[in-house]
């Protein structure tokens, strides 16, 4: 018999830090990218919803330059060669792999755009129209609504001695035009520009014979009529093109005697950030090209040439043109969560039991209700609540205002730095302090992820703290569209935790001992790296442990060698990651015992769920948390059991589904690649976004038919007395 090696032995003779055993993070994101780019690309999509999916791989491009790449340039400006600490890349070695990588993605975007989707449109009566195919009676409807609609709003800038190339905004679509003049008998080449107005609808509908809808983009109406801009040159070359800029805000937020001013002032910055992709039409001849490439610096690698139309972010709001129900996705309307049915009152609904909401299979709506009641509830005292990202018109922020007017203390935690939210959230921020809410902007050098709500309420003689809990925004609109858990609660334990929360916030108190809840940045990384730790203790090859993760990404190296610690242990674990993953799984030795799937599917899956076995003693935690460098050091978050046992069921029931699912699942293999799941002859087909739906309407039908909003219609106070 062979001597039996012990886990530390086995760990001493592995390097967990190799960086062959890691996944570059940006060529990662790059394959989610790819993987949403699928969606579109996959016919058993309806027509107009694999047109919004090209159009959200296009929107994530956008970010992903504006930030990654835009950061990258800045290292490698600044003469940074370093390697990333995982997968050991240096920043011109990122930038050389994200080029290769982002252009072969535009090349599969207009592939599947003109070979594929544009057909298929056309097939349904949609088409996209060129000023030279058009009849005469649209030529004329087109004449003035150029005339009426769009000459006022243009402006031609030359580009010479004088005027120099002018600066153009970030993402905007501008028109390039070659000119020649004549003077003296002598003729000259000039160049100028023409930003197309963002303003202005980016396509227009053309009168067409019924049953038909014809459009033509704003670019080519503005090229069809350039000639009246330019009046006495002749119009030698007009091509579009689109710039998109470094959009990384950096904040002194030491140095900032007010931080809302300073963030105003670095917005106004973001827009004029240097040039870090240019993109043009194919067909644009070399010297145009080369005139943009020398005035916006930018090297021929971050040029992009595509067969148009640029900018493909307007097929979002295309996707959303009158009529063709049957070329979207079947209707799935969030549901009246179960636990809520007949109860007139929500803090007596919470009383009763700890509840779970699933969104967006579940309603929203008590989470506004939740704050619209306390608002007009004459027994609470206090509402306090972190806000990340809020809707246009969000109900909650005009709740807590309301509350705030009816002489409630609010106290509200509104993170300024919330990336590309910032301007909406400073517009919040200044409505609810002037309606008498405290309003935080967050702690210097961390931004406040967590999502939490504390209710104070006076019940007898005795302050009740109802506590809502949250893995997704207080965002009334995207909560429809993302996957997220909720949990409501007036568990005493969590009540103290969410007022030491609120404290530390705002105040100068010390990280608090916590009775239910863990909070980064001070000890949720290493309370994870405890629960790890326990499942490898408690794993024997009987009865080996078990890890369940499911998150948007994972990126933290000391998370990652634990986890291969764990497998090199026996540990068997399954991960859910949507997005960005850098362990590679399946290494002998290393990550042969850990298992990666990602979900795309119409829901962006966003809730973050950990489960441990515990040597049976499970213990299921839900978080704001993913498991990023940046979350576990630079942001406030949380991460709280789920205690109750028919709700741990429910949650372990979530984690199941979707371990099954065999319809939008891809694996992740050891070289990074991803590969669909397909059932297997005589496998039942396992789809899990519209399972969950299915078990909602389930659960509603069970308790009752009664309308759900009358139902939970907050009381007036003439109803109380």
């Amino acid at each position: 018999m062979g001597k039996s090696i012990s886990v530390n032995e086995r760990e001493a003779k592995v390097d967990f830090d190799c960086t062959s055993y890691y996944i570059n993070r940006e060529l990662s994101w790059l394959a989610f990218n790819g993987r949403v780019l699928e969606e579109a690309e996959d016919t058993n999509n309806p027509v107009l919803e694999r047109l919004k999916f090209l159009a959200i791989t296009s929107s994530n491009l956008d970010e992903f330059f504006m930030v990654r790449v835009g950061s990258m340039k800045d290292q490698e400006k600044h003469g940074i060669t370093t390697p990333e600490n995982k997968a050991g890349m240096t920043p011109r070695q990122q930038l050389a792999a994200i080029s290769i990588e982002a252009h072969n993605m535009v090349d599969r975007q207009y592939e599947v755009l003109h070979q594929e989707l544009i057909p298929l449109l056309a097939s349904c009566g949609i088409s996209f129209s060129k000023p030279e195919d058009l009849t005469e009676e649209q030529r004329t409807f087109l004449r003035t609504y150029f005339y009426d609609r769009i000459y006022p709003v243009l402006t031609p800038m030359a580009v010479d001695a004088s005027r120099p190339f002018p600066m153009l905004l970030n993402k905007s679509v501008n028109l390039a035009v070659m000119l020649e003049s004549e003077k003296d008998g002598k003729s000259k080449v000039l160049f100028a520009v023409v930003q197309v107005p963002s303003v202005l609808p980016r396509y227009i509908r053309l009168p067409s014979q019924e049953g038909a809808a014809q459009f033509i983009l704003l670019e080519d109406v503005i090229c069809h009529y350039i000639d009246f801009l330019f009046k006495g040159n002749r119009i030698l070359s007009v091509k579009p093109f689109r710039i998109t800029r470094n959009a990384d805000l950096t904040l002194d937020e030491e140095g900032a005697e007010d931080l809302l001013k300073e963030i105003q002032k670095e917005l106004k910055k973001r827009r004029w950030g240097a040039a870090v992709r240019l993109e043009v039409t194919c067909d644009m001849d070399d010297y145009m090209k080369g005139i943009l490439q020398e005035s916006l610096e930018i090297e021929s690698c971050d040029v992009y040439e595509v067969p148009g139309p640029l900018d493909l972010t307007f097929l979002m709001k295309f996707y959303s043109v009158p009529g063709y129900i049957e070329l979207r996705y079947q209707s799935l309307l969030p549901q009246p969560p179960a636990d809520f049915i007949g109860e007139n009152n929500i803090f007596e609904a919470i009383v009763h039991k700890d509840i779970l909401v699933h969104h967006p299979y579940e309603s929203f709506d008590p989470v506004v209700h939740f704050v619209k009641q306390a608002a007009e509830d004459p027994n609470v005292l206090a509402i306090k609540q972190t806000l990340y990202r809020v809707s246009g018109d969000s109900p909650i922020v005009n709740a807590l205002a309301k509350a705030a007017e009816n002489g409630k203390q609010v106290t509200v935690l509104l993170e300024l730095k919330a990336r590309f939210d910032e301007e909406n959230n400073i517009v919040w921020a200044k409505k609810l302090d002037k309606a008498g809410c405290h309003v935080i902007y967050g702690l210097v050098g961390l931004k406040t992820h967590c999502k939490i709500t504390l209710v104070v309420r006076q019940e007898g003689q005795k302050l009740v703290r109802y506590v809502h809990l949250g893995t997704g925004n207080y965002n009334d609109s995207t909560a429809r569209l993302y996957t997220d858990l909720g949990m409501f609660t007036c568990n005493e334990q969590f009540g103290i935790d969410a007022s030491y929360i609120f404290n530390h916030l705002s105040g100068y108190s010390k990280t608090p001992k916590w009775k239910k809840i863990e909070a980064a940045p001070n000890g949720l990384r290493n309370k994870i790296l405890q629960l790890i730790d326990n499942e490898i203790a408690k794993s024997t090859p009987e009865h080996p442990g078990r890890i369940i993760l499911k998150m948007n990404s994972l990126t933290d190296k000391k998370l990652i060698k634990a986890l291969f610690k764990a497998s090199a242990a026996g540990v068997q674990i399954d991960m859910i990651i949507r997005g960005i993953c850098c362990l590679r799984p399946g290494i002998p030795g290393v990550s042969e015992n850990i298992r990666v799937r990602s979900i795309v599917d119409r829901f962006l899956e966003h809730a973050r769920i950990f489960y441990f076995q515990n040597g049976g003693d499970e213990r299921v935690y839900l978080s704001s948390a993913d498991w990023m460098t940046r979350n576990m050091e630079r942001r406030v978050e949380i991460m709280f059991p789920v205690e109750v046992e028919s709700l741990k069921k429910r949650v372990k029931e979530i984690l199941n589904i979707q371990l099954q699912d065999n319809v939008k699942a891809r694996v992740l293999d050891s070289q990074g690649i991803y590969t669909m799941i397909k059932p297997r002859d005589g496998e039942k087909r396992v789809h899990s976004q519209p399972h969950f739906h299915n078990v909602a309407v389930k659960n509603t039908k069970k308790i009752r038919q009664t309308p759900y909003m009358k139902q939970l219609k907050p009381k007036t106070h003439v109803e109380e007395k």
